[in-house]
C-alpha cells in the first residue's frame, strides 16, 4: 500500500525485482522524454519489498517526512 492507493505486486519475487529495476534503470534515465524522474522513488518502493537495505531506506525516510511534517504543523497558528 502506497499512500492511501493499494497496488497489485507481482507474486513471484523475481517479477517484483525485474519491475523494481527498470523502474530504477528508467528513473535514472529521466531526462529523456516519457521516462521520468517520478520512476526512481516508485522503483525504491516496488524493491523495498524484497531487498532490506533498501527497506530500511525506504523506512528511514518515511520517519524523516512524517517528522518534518510533525514539526511544520507544530509552528503553524
Amino acid at each position: 500500500m502506497i499512500a492511501r492507493w493499494s497496488v497489485p505486486m507481482p507474486r513471484s519475487r523475481v517479477g517484483r525485482i525485474g519491475i523494481g529495476s527498470g523502474l530504477v534503470v528508467g528513473g535514472v534515465l529521466g531526462f529523456l522524454p516519457v521516462l521520468g524522474f517520478w520512476m526512481l522513488p516508485l522503483g525504491f518502493l516496488v524493491l523495498s519489498q524484497d531487498i532490506p537495505v533498501v527497506r530500511r531506506a525506504e523506512r528511514g525516510m518515511r520517519l524523516w517526512y512524517l517528522k518534518r511534517k510533525r514539526r511544520r504543523n507544530a509552528r503553524q497558528p
